[in-house]
């Protein structure tokens, strides 16, 4: 049985002004008419039915997604009281899916990625399932080919092949997880052939990941234990808020992908954007003959590669302006350069330390 696990409590801070703390990115519709969570579920229907599905986000921001996807029981929807990081997320549902089901496949990803086609990267998922079901110790993940250099990206070393079945996608034992690199290890992790970008998706056995949280995290898995015991009685909420808050953050990287021994990379054959930044829209949508990426209702002169978003009733004008990003909301504008959207991070810091909440 498979169950696929959501990751879905990010802020998106990069995407100010309209992702907001109520509202982030992945329940915004950036890419097409669905928002990128409901995009999410979109392309796991007919891997699980939605009563499989589990969703883990923030607690301010659970009812905003219960109304999104009205199609998934509330019980699908696991509400952190506070950010702990990814280890204690996925921990979190691996011990809810083992005392539901002990042999239970998850197949764990973030709600913010553009992934297409669909049946392809259902294929794909099917296949680390029976990677994994090979192999029930095993973990599974994703690794993109790079078309670039890039630094934003941590990477994945390859070692030996995999066999597969004729039509498969290509597999190898992971031989070792790298960090984001610098510009120059960045070019050579290209040139060598080896290595993949680590979308960040994996496929495992829920009680090997329990396990493996008992053997190395043994203080955040008594938490985590101590939650699961209480679910479905008048004990959880106050449970959950106590053992969550005491635990430790630490990623699902440095937690158990560090130290496992047996992990298999599939080469991802599908498509694949994790929709980081505003320029990933430029990326991802039409442009213009110019090399605008525009949303709503805009009027540019002499304008050249720059991304304009704002509603169809307002009107944006642009006269000489090259490689900007403007972001128009009810509330608030955003005017920069589009290569320097990392600030954008510091504009929301900002407003913090001045108490704007009105703008966040």
């Amino acid at each position: 049985m498979l169950y696929p696990v959501i990751m879905a409590g990010g802020s998106g801070t990069r995407f100010w002004p309209e992702s907001r703390h109520l509202r982030p990115k992945q329940l915004l519709p950036l890419v097409g008419d669905r928002t990128m969570i409901q995009a999410t579920v979109d392309r796991l229907l007919g891997l699980a039915p939605a009563d499989q599905m589990l969703i883990l986000t923030n607690a301010q921001q659970a009812d905003a997604i219960a109304a999104q996807l009205p199609s998934l029981p509330a019980s699908s929807i696991i509400r952190e009281p506070c950010k702990r990081d990814t280890a204690p997320c996925i921990g979190l549902a691996a011990l809810l899916l083992a005392t539901r089901d002990p042999d239970a496949t998850m197949a764990v990803m973030p709600s913010d990625h553009v992934i297409g086609p669909i049946d392809v990267y259902q294929a794909a998922v099917k296949q680390a399932a029976r990677l994994v079901d090979a192999q029930p110790g095993r973990i599974v993940t994703f690794g993109i080919k790079p078309t670039y250099p890039a630094e934003s990206f941590g990477y994945i070393e390859r070692g030996e092949a995999l066999s597969i079945a004729s039509g498969e996608a290509p597999a190898f034992r992971v031989k070792k997880f790298r960090e984001k690199p610098n510009a120059k290890l960045a070019e050579e992790f290209l040139a060598a052939g080896t290595f993949y970008w680590n979308s960040g998706i994996f496929v495992w056995k829920a009680r090997t990941i329990a396990d493996e949280l008992q053997r190395r995290q043994p203080e955040m898995f008594a938490h985590l234990k101590a939650i699961v015991d209480t679910f479905g009685t008048a004990k959880y909420e106050a449970t959950l808020e106590r053992e969550f808050a005491a635990i430790k953050g630490i990623s699902i990287d440095y937690a158990v992908m560090e130290h496992a021994t047996d992990i298999a990379v599939v080469e991802a054959p599908y498509s694949w954007d994790d929709v980081g930044s505003w320029q990933a829209i430029a990326r991802l949508l039409p442009s213009d003959a110019d090399g605008n990426t525009v949303a709503g209702k805009h009027l540019g002169i002499n304008t050249q590669g720059t991304i304009v978003r704002g509603p169809d009733n307002h009107l944006i004008v642009t006269l000489g302006l090259k490689d900007c990003l403007i972001v128009h909301t009810p509330d608030a504008t955003l005017v920069a350069n589009k290569h320097d959207e990392e600030s954008i991070r510091k504009i929301v810091k900002i407003m913090e330390e001045r108490g704007w909440k009105e703008y966040l």
